[in-house]
């Protein structure tokens, strides 16, 4: 897929650019309590800025379902992307018709306003023509630097790049040129790293991935429905004892499309979850009592999977192996995250990974930063690597 970027757009001098960011950020209390999707949105509003043109943000907050929600105004997000940017942001009380209109009136060029949360109107997640056309009017050209978005038909994802001429920002641009080196068009061989606790929610992944891969290591929860399909003793663990049949029908699937399956050969067990519980290492195919559960990939596990690695050139990683939130199960998933880094540290594996608990697990393991990129996009990234159109990038398609 190739797709419009600011490169391709003629000058912005004097222009009005409608720039789509997610601010869908943490609050408590009012206040922001994690600010990485609005340091994300920088350098696209600079690059507008420095280029002489006025910059409007649309953005949506929480879930108001087309009514007015107070405690979900972006109003008080203001103050932090003020900080978070270094300059003076402006504020409109809503995001089309004469507030909006007046407060554009009142903006300098190289200027910023955020307007009101687009989702208080209904149609901006009905995609109404008639809410994306008063959108429209407030700009010369629009700019989507919300890939988290994207996967959603919203007016202000999808409808306005319709009417405007449209563009990807540069955030939008960097995850897009990760998502190509990772299964548009990767360095082969390719391993892909699927984890989390359910199969069912997962499956258009698998059957997907399992085309795409040359290996596929399943983790997690996930790993136990199909340990248990294949009949491997998993005692009281978390599973999908009725999905059995799906599972090895995804591994024929694998099988027929020379994707090789690595499963956990050993497995971390205890009887429970709880901080420094007492654990010990069994070897699948070992009986288990019921209350034993399975809580991380065992040492041989993570062992023939950072051999995997070494022998790959891209990875794409969406879910932990074990319960990563709860030491000591959290042992294969840092073990597997600290060498994917340091591959990727050395130039030799194009590393991805995306999903919030994928993320969550990277940075628990401290490695966030380097690997080659890390998606916080959540459900479009789940879509995409699903190999789902995403409307609000095919709208940008050159």
């Amino acid at each position: 897929m190739t797709f419009r970027t600011l490169d391709d757009a003629p000058s912005l001098a004097g222009t009005t650019a409608l720039v789509r960011v997610d601010f869908n950020v943490p609050m408590e209390d009012g206040k922001v309590t994690e600010d990485t999707r609005l340091r994300v949105a920088i350098p696209t509003i600079n690059r507008l800025r420095d280029a002489g043109a006025r910059v409007v943000l649309l953005a949506h907050f929480d879930r108001p379902k087309g009514k007015v929600v107070p405690s979900m105004s972006l109003k008080y997000i203001v103050d932090e992307l003020c900080e978070v940017l270094g300059a003076p942001v402006h504020f409109a009380g809503d995001c089309v018709g004469d507030e909006a209109r007046a407060a554009l009136a009142d903006l300098d060029v190289g200027g910023v306003l955020l307007l009101e949360n687009v989702r208080f109107h209904p149609g901006e997640e009905a995609n109404d023509p008639a809410f994306a056309r008063q959108l429209a009017e407030l700009g010369d050209l629009y700019v989507n630097d919300a890939f988290s978005a994207a996967h959603r038909a919203h007016a202000s994802t999808e409808g306005l790049a319709r009417l405007l001429p449209a563009y990807a920002g540069e955030s939008m641009r960097r995850e897009l040129d990760a998502l190509e080196a990772a299964l548009g068009k990767p360095q082969k061989p390719v391993i892909g790293i699927v984890g989390g606790a359910k199969v069912s929610t997962k499956l258009d992944l698998l059957k997907n991935l399992v085309g795409q891969l040359d290996r596929l290591a399943i983790g997690g929860g996930m790993a136990n429905t199909f340990l248990f399909a294949q009949g491997i003793d998993i005692g009281g663990s978390l599973a999908e004892r009725d999905m059995a049949d799906t599972a090895l029908e995804i591994l024929a699937e694998a099988r027929a499309r020379g994707c090789e399956i690595l499963l956990p050969v050993d497995f971390v067990v205890a009887t429970e979850v709880k901080p420094g519980a007492a654990a010990r290492t069994v070897v699948a195919g070992q009986p288990l009592s019921a209350d034993d559960k399975i809580l991380d990939a065992g040492p041989a596990s993570v062992a023939r999977l950072v051999d995997a690695l070494t022998a790959s050139k891209t990875l794409i990683w969406n879910g932990p192996l074990g319960v990563f939130e709860v030491p000591p199960f959290d042992t294969a998933t840092a073990a597997v995250a600290h060498h994917a880094a340091a591959l990727a540290r050395a130039g030799v594996l194009t590393a991805v990974g995306g999903g919030g608990d994928t993320v969550a697990a990277l940075h628990h393991a401290g490695v966030a930063d380097d690997m080659t990129f890390v998606s916080t996009a959540g459900g479009a990234f789940l879509e995409w690597m699903e190999g789902k159109p995403l409307p609000g990038v095919e709208a940008l398609q050159a």
